[in-house]
Parts: structure tokens; sequence; C-alpha cells
């Protein structure tokens, strides 16, 4: 019983591990391809990126963008959108320069102003539903706390047992030989 009831916790936390570093991958590795993670608040992109979702944004030569596409930029200093072009506006005096009309898919109106072509931080790549909320939560108290408290559990539960299970091993190999050798005293006495 001891042996399996050993055996489902190993299982138990190496899927917790593997769901941990899974989770670390799709939220911070993302990083190491160019992509930026982040999450959709809003539902003025419904039904191509749900409230909740977390898409990963890839930078983008802005004079390739087209009416149609779907870009992610900076609203203000705070706060980032990701919706629809409709139009691009080049500057009047320096066509170099573009600008961007843009309209959420949901919406009924289009954004009130333009996204200049230095505040597009890229298009979105892909998105999986649900997973913002999670990076969102683990972003920032109490979450973040939680976030850490659980992974300190993990490690303790996939290490601590494995450094008492080798102590109690070292103590039956300690004692093994000493019984061994008392056992083997003992019947010399008694022969003699």
């Amino acid at each position: 019983m001891n042996k399996s009831l050993k055996k489902i916790r190993n299982i138990i936390s190496t899927v917790l591990v593997a769901l941990v570093v899974l989770l670390a991958v799709l939220l911070v590795g993302a990083r190491l391809f160019g992509l930026r993670a982040l999450t959709v608040l809003s539902g003025s992109m419904e039904p191509v990126y749900h409230t909740g979702s977390l898409i990963y944004v890839k930078k983008v030569d802005t004079s390739k963008i087209k009416p149609g596409d779907v870009i992610t930029f900076m609203l203000d200093e705070k706060t980032i959108a990701t919706h629809r072009v409709v139009e691009v506006v080049p500057d009047e005096e320096d066509t170099s320069v573009l600008r961007f009309k843009t309209k959420g898919d949901a919406n009924d109106v289009e954004d009130g102003g333009l996204v200049h072509y230095k505040n597009v931080i890229g298009t979105p790549v892909f998105s999986i539903p649900y997973l913002g909320y999670v990076a969102n939560y683990i972003q920032h108290p109490p979450g973040m706390y939680i976030a850490i408290s659980v992974g300190a559990i993990l490690i303790l539960l996939v290490f601590l047992p494995d450094l008492f299970g080798k102590t109690e091993k070292q103590k039956e190999k300690a004692a093994s030989p000493a019984a061994t050798e008392e056992s083997a005293q003992g019947a010399e006495q008694n022969r003699g």
C-alpha cells in the first residue's frame, strides 16, 4: 500500500509540475520567440478574441499593415487595445508617417482617434481562450502570492519526500550492517 501511495503521489506531483512549467512557458517563454502575451479585457473584438483570452502579439513592419489586419497598439500610456484596421491614413506632409483608423469587430462605430504607427505593438498571431484570466490573476496581488505559495508547495511536494526517503534508507543501511555484525558475534559466542 505504501508503494502505491508513493507512486500516486509521484504521478500527481509530476503532472502538477508539468502544468506549472507549461503555464510558465505560455506566459513568459513566448518572449523567446519574439511574442508578447497580453490579456483581452473587453469584448470589443468578439467573436475573434473573447474576453479573458491570452493573445500572442508579434512585432510587425507597420508599412505592411493594410485594411482588414488586426493590430495591437498603445491607446494611451496605460491602455493597450487590439482592433481591426479600417483604413491606413498617410500623413499629408510626410507620407512615410502612417496612422491607422481602427474599429473593434463588436463595436458599432470606429475608434475616435487615429493610431500613430509608433504606437503599434504588433499583430496578434494566436490566442488561447480563458488563459488571460489566469495570467491577469497571477500578475497582481493576491493572485501573485497564491501563485508563489503554490509553486513553493509544489517544490516541497516534489523534493521533500525524496530527502526524507534517502535519510530513512540511509538509516536502514546503517542499521543493517550493525545488526548483521551483532548476529555474527552472537553466533560465535554461542559456539564457544
